[in-house]
C-alpha cells in the first residue's frame, strides 16, 4: 500500500502538469505534451511577456529574454537584477536573474527558476493522522551569453540544468522522494531591420537536450523542444497624434520543431513618456497560459515594475487567475 501511495503522488503530479502546461488543442494534433517530460518548461516567465501574449521572441526585454530568446539580451547596456514571480493553481514560481553587459565580451546572465507545486500531507492509512509531508518542485539553472553581430543581427545561447524533484519529510512511503535531472540548450537570433523598417524579426529554439529520466531509460521522456518565430513593429504614426506615446505590436508562431500545427500569439505595448506601459495580448490555444492577457508597467529611475494577469485556463476556472509580477533594477 505504501508503494501505491508513492505512485499515486507521481501520477497526480504528471497529470497536473499535462493538463495545465500542455495545450488541449496540441495534445492530439502535435502529439506533443502528452509525450514530453519537464513540462514546467512550457510555463511562461515574466510579467511583460505574459501581458503581451507571450509574443516576445523579437523583443529586447532585459532579463525576461533568458526564458524566451537569449538574443534579446545582446544589446543590453545596463546591469540588471530581477525577480519574476508567478502565482497560479499550479504553484508558486520565482525566477531570479543577474545580467552583466560588457562592451568587449558581450552580455552574460545567470538565472534560476524555482517552481513550488505545494506540499502534500502523508497520512496514516489506519489512524488517519498526518505523518509526513511531500514537496514537489522543479528547478532550472541557466547561464546565458548574447552578443550583437554587426548592426543587424543579435545572437544568444542559454545552457540550462533542469531538475524535477520530490522531497519528503517525516514517515514517508518508500520511493516517495526522487530526483530527475537533465540539461538543455536554447538558441536564438534577432534581426533588427534598421533603415528598412522600424521592426525586428526573431527566432528561438528552446529546450534542446537529452531526455528527462525519472526511473530508468525506457521510461524517460523527451524535453518539450519548441520553435518560436515572430516579429515586432513600432507603429510610428501613433506619436503624431498622441504626444510622448509609443506603440509596439508583436506576433509570434510557436510549435514543435517539426511544425505540425503552430499556435499563434499576438501582443501590444502602449508606452507613455517611456515610463508607463499598458499591455494586451492573446494566446490562441487552450493551455493554462492561453487566452487573453493584460499587463501594466511602471519605470522610475532604475526600478521597473511589471504586473500581468491571465483570464483563461484551469487556474481561472478554479477562481485563481494566474498573476505575474516582475521587479527589475537596472544599474
Amino acid at each position: 500500500m505504501r508503494r501505491r501511495l508513492s505512485n499515486a503522488v507521481r501520477a497526480a503530479l504528471v497529470a497536473a502538469l499535462l493538463a495545465l502546461a500542455g495545450t488541449t488543442r496540441s495534445a492530439g494534433a502535435q502529439a506533443g505534451p502528452a509525450e514530453d517530460g519537464a513540462l514546467f518548461l512550457l510555463l511562461p516567465v515574466g510579467a511583460r511577456a505574459v501581458g503581451m501574449g507571450q509574443a516576445v521572441v523579437a523583443e529586447q526585454d532585459g532579463s525576461e529574454a533568458v526564458w524566451w530568446n537569449p538574443a534579446g539580451l545582446a544589446r543590453a547596456d545596463k546591469r540588471e537584477a530581477a525577480i519574476h514571480h508567478s502565482q497560479s493553481v499550479i504553484g508558486t514560481g520565482d525566477a531570479v536573474s543577474i545580467v552583466v553587459p560588457s562592451s568587449l565580451l558581450g552580455v552574460a546572465a545567470l538565472s534560476v527558476n524555482i517552481l513550488n507545486y505545494g506540499a502534500e500531507d502523508v497520512t496514516d492509512p489506519q489512524l488517519g493522522g498526518v505523518i509526513g509531508s511531500i514537496l514537489p518542485r522543479s528547478f532550472v539553472y541557466a547561464a546565458t551569453y548574447a552578443t550583437p553581430v554587426g548592426d543587424h543581427v543579435n545572437a544568444g545561447i542559454t545552457y540550462k540544468v533542469l531538475q524535477f524533484r520530490v522531497d519528503c519529510s517525516g514517515a514517508c512511503p518508500p520511493s516517495s522522494a526522487f530526483v530527475a535531472t537533465t540539461s538543455a540548450l536554447d538558441f536564438g537570433a534577432q534581426f533588427p531591420l534598421g533603415r528598412l523598417a522600424p521592426a525586428t524579426l526573431g527566432v528561438a529554439v528552446r529546450n534542446v537536450g537529452p531526455r528527462l529520466q525519472v526511473n530508468d531509460n525506457p521510461q524517460s521522456d523527451p524535453l518539450p523542444t519548441r520553435l518560436q518565430i515572430g516579429g515586432m513593429y513600432r507603429v510610428g504614426i501613433v506619436e503624431r497624434y498622441a504626444k510622448d506615446t509609443e506603440l509596439e505590436v508583436t506576433g509570434d508562431l510557436i510549435d514543435q520543431v517539426r511544425l505540425n500545427d503552430p499556435s499563434a500569439r499576438i501582443g501590444a505595448d502602449v508606452t507613455f513618456q517611456k515610463k508607463l506601459h499598458a499591455r494586451f495580448g492573446y494566446v490562441f490555444d487552450g493551455s493554462e497560459a492561453g487566452g487573453p492577457s493584460i499587463g501594466l508597467g511602471l519605470a522610475s529611475g532604475g526600478l521597473v515594475v511589471d504586473i500581468a494577469r491571465l483570464f483563461q485556463g484551469l487556474s481561472a476556472a478554479a477562481g485563481q487567475a494566474p498573476t505575474y509580477l516582475s521587479l527589475r533594477y537596472l544599474f
